[in-house]
């Protein structure tokens, strides 16, 4: 008798929706797609002028959500459009009622986006050239993680809320680590998904780099010519099967499980036998239960391009072996074109209504075999298919590669359990702020109240100078930008602080998690200013590669060597802890041994005129607020693989949570309940009794509206805690603000402090709020054991 698999810890997809150039809805796109039809036309949005193409799959539905997330502006974002209208359909086909079939606060958000808010960016930039003054709401509307914020407000969903920012992966990865979230026991439902809206800079970049088709893509053809863009955004709804079972929710498909990989090979071009891709393919089968002649249907990343198509086909022959000349693989770009962030939800929801239906998606505009691909496109129209399971690929700039298998409800493999649970450590790491470089010079500066930075109009900076020979010789930093070079270093020091440096086994397993709020923003703004003032023709492709947000994560493969799972988390002013996080999950769930995680941050021109214009930092916030920029890198490890490498080990990151407010962009709750139910979930999850906790390190940075809701949240879990404010002295790092209270708390236990465990608060500018907890290694650290104490690398 064959046993019957365990699906109890499973995961499941209850309910899609999205908005595309095929309609307004997941059937609409899915309609179109089965037919084979092609929405893919002339743009009409945006002067066309000077790019390679005229043509776009544009979104021309009315994309106007029920959601006021700008009160008191005209100012709307089509990104966070695009993800609002998706998500009101995924939820109200669930059914499900938020607070009344799931509690709020057990229902969380995983975005997914490349550009973001870069459509209000330009418009921003563009009035500014001009000599108008912006509406500030648009400088809101920028960051990754607004539409996150956007979302949970417009339902009141007060989980955890995370944003991810993996180029074209980056909707992939958000499902991956909703996943995680869910398996965690961290929340009960994730709406999970991406958007991206059409940009300038876009089609300005990518025509730079001679990657866009004058005809509608025609990917894996022998006379494809390059890509198409496209626009809008899609949403899936995942419960714990738990939870679906109980509410009676509707069960469309299941998610099995993922890969991710890094390329580490180059800023733009895969690996050209996909390598890297076929890791992600390999270790999403594995994490799945399931075996090469499982895979009949796998929907492709399938961009058109040269280099792209050919890498993932042979990414596919490497993973599946003789089994792929039996695994179809088409396009859904072929149709809509390359959604950027939001091509791994709407492909996602594609693969999911392909099991539902049991036909296998096609690629349109196919014009004949290509032998360097090969593979079955399933040109033409849908095919009916018998499909138990279903893979879906995306890859991303940067060299980021993940892979999501689902499977028709009740089909074959299940969840591969996770190595037993096992402590997640700190064995080493890096660290460049203000203070100097090394984590000795950031204690002196704290220990001895050295308050940094200096007035720069109106908001107080502290900028960081360091020895960029760290992140490269001179030829490799010219490809970086400054928050790379930072990335790089301060990762190079960690890694060497680990004592993984000199093994190259170690480094190449070694994955790379980073955290950054502000991100290549400098290389946004280097980049399209030109392109707006004098026309594509000005478009730089160097500085273009700069522009993803996980550009950092992919210098830092590239330089060290690690080719480990990689993810880019930008949960704005508390992204770094987002990393931390999810690094943390990921140990845990056994997909890695060990996790490089960076958060780095530099300021721009016109990044710090946002700052100004936000009312939040007005003339007297601006004088108790310092902005920091800074590099920090933090190496988290399974405590077997560091005890049997030896490796130093100086705390034990225990436990960790994320809450929302669901306030919207921008706004916080005042009363701190958000911050206090991340506070008292992280303790549980740790298994530490408010009373054992020695100290908490706080977010609070000099903004009364975000630090009088923590202070009274602290004093509400807490009788009588050290509370310490790092930042208020040395500055708000953004997204690396819990990296730099963690190095503090080390620090404190190494001085001579008390030797408890401690709680680091990280909060975004929109009431997510992550709290981490952290315990003293044993023995106790001696100051010759700390990282960085004689020097920063």
């Amino acid at each position: 008798m064959t046993d019957v698999p365990d699906r109890s810890a499973g995961v499941v997809v209850a309910s899609v929706g999205a908005i595309t150039s095929h309609g307004r809805s997941a059937e609409a796109l899915w309609a179109g797609v089965r037919a084979g039809h092609v929405s893919i036309a002339p743009v009409r949005r945006l002067t066309m002028d000077g790019y390679q193409t005229t043509l776009g799959g544009e979104v021309t539905a009315p994309c106007s959500p029920g959601y006021d997330y700008a009160p008191g502006s005209d100012a709307r974002d089509r990104t966070i459009d695009y993800a609002l209208v998706a998500a009101e359909e995924a939820m109200a086909g669930s059914g499900l009622r938020v607070g009344a079939d799931i509690p709020a606060e057990r229902w969380g958000v995983a975005y997914g986006t490349c550009h973001a808010g870069w459509r209000s960016a330009e418009l921003a930039l563009r009035e500014v050239q001009e000599g108008r003054t912006p509406d500030w709401h648009r400088y809101t509307f920028v960051p990754p993680h607004a539409a996150a914020e956007a979302l949970s407000a417009a339902f009141g969903l007060k989980g955890p809320a995370v944003t991810v920012n993996t180029a074209c992966a980056s909707s992939a990865h958000a499902i991956a680590h909703a996943l995680e979230v869910i398996r965690a026991g961290a929340a009960d439902a994730m709406l999970v998904g991406g958007s991206d809206a059409f940009t300038e800079s876009a089609f300005a970049g990518f025509s730079s780099l001679w990657l866009l088709s004058a005809e509608p893509t025609a990917p894996y053809s022998k006379d494809r010519s390059g890509l198409t863009l496209g626009e809008g955004g899609g949403m899936l709804l995942l419960l714990s099967r738990q939870a679906a079972q109980r509410t009676g929710a509707p069960v469309v498909a299941e998610v099995l499980g993922y890969g991710l990989s890094a390329d580490g090979y180059h800023p733009t071009a895969p690996h050209p036998e996909g390598e890297g891709a076929a890791r992600a393919i390999r270790s999403a089968m594995a994490s799945s239960g399931l075996a090469p002649d499982d895979v009949r249907y796998i929907n492709g990343h399938g961009t058109g391009t040269g280099k792209n198509d050919s890498a993932e086909s042979n990414a596919v022959r490497a993973a599946l072996g003789e089994a792929a000349a039996k695994t179809s693989l088409s396009s859904t770009k072929s149709m809509i074109g390359h959604l950027l962030g939001a091509a791994g939800a709407v492909e996602g929801i594609v693969t999911v209504l392909a099991l539902r239906d049991q036909v296998a998606p096609p690629t349109a505009n196919f014009g004949g075999t290509d032998p360097q691909c090969g593979l079955d496109p399933v040109p033409g129209t849908g095919r009916p298919m018998v499909l138990d399971t279903a893979l879906s690929n995306n890859f991303g700039f940067a060299g980021a590669n993940a892979t999501v298998a689902f499977a028709r409800p009740g089909g074959p493999g299940v969840p591969v359990p996770a190595p037993g649970a096992d402590e997640v450590v700190v064995t080493g790491f890096g660290v460049i702020t203000p203070a100097g470089e090394g984590a000795e010079a950031l204690w002196q500066a704290y220990a001895a109240g050295h308050r940094q930075g200096v007035p720069e109009d109106g908001l107080r900076l502290a900028r960081v100078e360091f020895d960029r020979s760290a992140a490269g010789t001179a030829r490799e930093r010219r490809r970086m930008d400054k928050v790379s070079q930072l990335a790089v270093a301060a990762s190079r020091a960690a890694l060497g602080a680990a004592a993984a440096d000199g093994d190259g086994d170690a480094v190449a397993a070694t994955g790379v998690v980073v955290g950054t709020g502000i991100g290549p923003m400098d290389s946004g703004e280097r980049f399209t200013l030109p392109v707006l003032s004098q026309g594509a023709q000005e478009a730089n492709p160097a500085v273009f590669t700069n522009t993803v947000f996980n550009g950092a994560a992919g210098h830092v493969s590239m330089a060290l060597g690690t080719r480990g799972p990689t993810s880019t988390l930008a949960s704005g002013h508390a992204a770094g802890a987002a990393a931390l996080a999810v690094a943390y999950d990921m140990l845990r769930a056994g997909r890695a041994e060990r996790l490089l995680v960076p958060a780095v941050e530099a300021f721009s021109p016109a990044t710090l005129d946002a700052y100004r214009s936000i009312p939040l930092f007005g003339s007297a916030a601006g004088r108790r607020y310092t902005l920091a920029e800074a590099g920090i890198a933090l190496v988290l490890e399974r405590r077997a693989s560091a005890e049997r490498r030896g490796a130093p080990i100086h705390a034990v990151l225990l436990g960790h949570a994320t809450a929302s407010d669901a306030c919207g962009i921008g706004r916080w709750d005042p009363s701190g309940d958000g911050v206090e139910r991340a506070m008292r979930q992280a303790l549980r999850s740790a298994g530490v009794r408010p009373g054992d906790v020695s100290a908490v390190w706080a977010n609070a940075a000099g903004l009364a509206a975000a630090d009088r809701p923590e202070r009274a949240a602290v004093e509400r879990v807490f009788d009588q805690v050290r509370f310490e404010t790092p930042k208020r002295l040395l500055g708000e790092p953004a997204g690396a603000g819990a990296h730099l209270s963690a190095v503090l708390a080390i620090g404190s236990w190494r001085d001579g402090g008390t030797h408890g465990p401690v709680l680091v608060n990280s909060s975004s500018l929109g009431g997510t709020h992550t709290s981490l907890v952290l315990s003293p290694a044993s023995p106790a650290l001696s100051p010759a054991s700390l990282p960085g104490t004689d020097s920063g690398r």
